[in-house]
């Protein structure tokens, strides 16, 4: 059965209480959020209006009490409808005065120096001179990390929704041999995945990447192209879709009639490389010690270890990439309600690169897999 939409207020409570826990041991008076992200994290305010550039939206969390909507009126009814009761607002957009001075009078009631993420991936949605403004009206510094750690620690209910974009997605999957053959253009693959999607249940499909070719793929975030599947050729669909504001992103490997020996044996290597990952991703471990898992299995492989975009994994969630890395620099430790991917990647002599990618829960007792069991072999089409 699917997780109802949304969660209950007792969850974004508990957000809060932690999230003002650590905001006393940083000095803070509040928290300036200014992306959809980290919005929805304590609201529950899930909307696509965010791809309008137009209107910056912020929220406050003070120290103590409940969170302060900041936001255009646009967003006022539906901002409603979530736990927050105080909302303030100004009709936007406003050439002169597109909502700060209103943002500085509620920071400075608040009181105390402001934190907001300054770490990675973090980013201030709101004009440039209007964060100057800001910095001049009140003290803004560093969160110290404490959205982002506590994002990091998802709750049962959350990981409930990762499965189930999961399950969805590996539904449509299942399908792909409805869809793809030889003849078929990418393209049309690509618009055919994204239907498949939406039948299965996804509310929308903001992420598919791909790749084509005899010995793998030469490129995985191009659009799709018109070129037609041929026999031989290995076909990889990586989605990032959503269910209720939270993603899944692991993809799927299949082959047009029988495989190349070179790619069966670079997709065998790309699974016991998963596995060694899936060994090696337990509580306390490094995000470090689990590329190197895999990358020793990699280096023994048919092919050059790695791939060009450097990292075997991330992390996952409200987003389709978050926090750690699997690289051999991250020495992030993992912790239990941890959701990453382990993205293994192998590049295959005279030919393109093989990806592989599943999506697992760190749970007290190891890595448990939450993407659908993946086929042994390339999966015919």
């Amino acid at each position: 059965m699917r997780p109802a939409r949304g969660f209950d207020v007792a969850e974004y409570r508990a957000r809060v209480a932690r999230a003002q826990s650590a905001m006393a041991a940083a000095g803070l008076g509040a928290l300036l959020l200014t992306t959809e992200a980290d919005l929805r994290y304590f609201t529950g305010f899930l909307t696509r209006f965010w791809e309008s550039p137009t209107r910056p939206w912020y929220l406050v969390v003070p120290a103590q009490g409940d969170p302060i909507a900041v936001i255009p009126s646009i967003g006022a009814a539906l901002m409603g409808k979530t736990w927050i009761s105080d909302i303030r607002t100004w009709v936007a957009p406003d050439l002169s005065d597109d909502g700060v001075t209103l943002l500085i009078a509620t920071l400075q009631e608040v009181g105390g120096d402001i934190g907001t993420p300054f770490g990675l991936e973090s980013h201030a949605r709101m004009p440039l001179a209007a964060l100057a403004q800001v910095q001049q009206g009140v003290t803004l510094r560093s969160d110290q990390g404490i959205v982002a750690g506590l994002r990091a620690l998802k709750s049962p209910a959350e990981i409930s929704k990762i499965t189930a974009s999961c399950a969805i997605a590996g539904r449509a999957f299942a399908r792909v041999p409805e869809i793809a053959g030889a003849g078929v253009a990418l393209s049309q693959v690509f618009r055919d995945f994204q239907r498949l999607c939406l039948e299965e249940g996804a509310d929308w499909v903001p992420y598919l990447a791909g790749g084509v070719g005899r010995l793998g793929y030469d490129d995985v975030i191009s659009p799709a192209t018109d070129e037609p599947l041929a026999q031989g050729d290995v076909l990889m669909l990586d989605t990032g879709l959503i269910r209720d504001g939270y993603f899944c992103d692991f993809d799927r490997n299949y082959v047009v009639g029988a495989p190349d020996p070179l790619a069966a044996d670079g997709y065998a290597c790309l699974l016991a490389a998963c596995d060694a990952g899936r060994a090696a991703a337990r509580v306390g471990a490094r995000a470090a010690d689990v590329f190197h898992a895999m990358n020793a299995v990699i280096a023994q492989g048919p092919g050059v270890a790695g791939t060009d975009p450097g990292r075997l994994g991330h992390g996952l969630g409200m987003q389709l990439t978050e926090g750690l890395s699997l690289i051999p620099s991250d020495q992030t430790r993992l912790a239990a309600g941890m959701v990453i991917t382990l993205e293994p990647g192998i590049t295959l002599p005279g030919g393109g690169y093989l990806v592989h990618e599943d999506n697992f829960v760190i749970d007290p007792q190891g890595a448990r897999q939450i993407s659908p069991p993946v086929w042994p072999q390339l999966q015919g089409i």
